[in-house]
This record gives C-alpha cells, structure tokens and sequence, in this order.
C-alpha cells in the first residue's frame, strides 16, 4: 500500500510538472482581461484591435500595461508591431508599487523599437531585441516598421537569453561578472529598485507610439 501512495505521490507531481510548463494564453484575443495599467485598474489607453492589444499613443492614459500575475522562471512567447519612429518595450520582474512611479525602476526591459526611424536608435543598446541599455542585439534581427515582430524570452533562475525572429541577441546570467559589468556601464547603476524582484509582473510599455502586440503566451519553467 505504501509503494502505491508513492507511485501515486510520483505521478501527481509529474502532473503538475507537465501541467506548469504547458504554454498559457495571457492574452485571448478578443479583450483585455488579465491586464491592467501600472499601478491603476482597467486597461487605460490600450484595445483590443484586429486581435492584437494596441496602445492610443493620443489619449491622457497612455500608461505601461501589466499582466495581472506574476512570474519568476518562465518562457515568454510575443509577437510585436510598431508604428514607424516608434519606440516601446518589453518589460519583466516589474513590482507594482505607489512608491514607484515607473515599471522600469524595477523591471528589465527588452527594446521595441524602429531601428530606422526612431529617435533612441543612436546606441547600439537601444535597438530593437536588446537587453535595453546592458546589451545590444543585432541591428539585423528587426523588421521594418509596421511588420510583425516575433519574441522568445526566457528567464530561468536569472539567466536570460531573448530571441528576435529566430535570432538569440541576448544569453546573460543575472548577478555574474559580465552582468555586473554592464549594470555598471547602464544608466541604472544607481538605481536601488532595478532588477531586484526575482518574480514580478510583465509590462507592455506605452512610450507615445502606436504599438501591437499579440500571440502571448507564457510557460512557466
């Protein structure tokens, strides 16, 4: 009897394995449940258009929006669009707080970005794809504006590694020397919140631009 409980104890906990690393859908394609904007309810100036949550750059509440739960070990999968000259991003670990004004005080950020028009293409760590202002991608990896974007983000025990239509342009562990090094080299050096919460809330962020983005999914690792 006690061989039994086991193999059942065993097989339970395979279940939840497999179960925990089906990929989700965080986003139905149809509305905006499961999002809300940074530190507010409801969705602000983001809707849902041809299947794809899209940001009104016009409106007074073009804020950052946020899945509502949070995720520490996972692989993200998106896909993205932006106007031309637009700039955007992809942003995780974020901790909501009142006290905190912005996601990116906490969160990382992965570039969205026109890499012809925009303003912020000047350094090589703000094109699209890069672990924004750390480590830069291949200005290559990008399609033009207005052409679909796909992601692959995975965080696993603080190692990321970020693909951009196929190409890997980031394979970086949280907390070694090459990450420190250029922590040290960013403009978020002296930033006490940034990359502190090893599991927080994934943001889409709003930054004046019209900007898609669809396909969600996640699966937690």
């Amino acid at each position: 009897m006690r061989k039994l409980f086991l193999s059942a104890l065993a097989l339970s906990a395979v279940s939840l394995t497999a179960s925990a690393q089906k990929d989700v859908k965080l986003f139905d394609g149809k509305t905006t449940t499961g999002w809300h904007v940074y530190n507010k309810t409801g969705a602000g100036s983001w809707s849902v258009v041809d299947g794809a949550l899209q940001l009104d750059p016009t409106s007074h509440d073009a804020a950052d929006l946020l899945t509502d739960g949070e995720y520490e070990n996972f692989e993200l999968t998106i896909d993205w669009k932006i106007a031309e000259g637009g700039n955007s991003g992809i942003i995780f670990g974020v901790h909501e707080d009142p006290a905190l004004g912005a996601t990116y005080l906490t969160g990382i950020e992965m570039q969205v970005l026109d890499n012809v028009k925009a303003e912020d293409n000047k350094n090589p760590t703000h094109l699209a794809g890069s672990l924004y202002d750390m480590k830069a991608a291949p200005a290559t990896a990008a399609k033009p504006a207005g052409q679909w974007n796909k992601v692959k983000l995975r965080k696993e025990n603080g190692h990321l590694t970020f693909w951009l239509n196929g190409v890997e342009t980031v394979n970086v562990q949280m907390g070694s020397p090459e990450w420190n090094e250029m922590l040290n080299k960013s403009k978020f050096k002296d930033w006490k919140d940034f990359a502190k919460y090893p599991k927080g809330h994934i943001a889409l962020q709003g930054h004046g631009a019209v900007v898609s983005y669809k396909n969600i999914k996640i699966k937690q690792l």
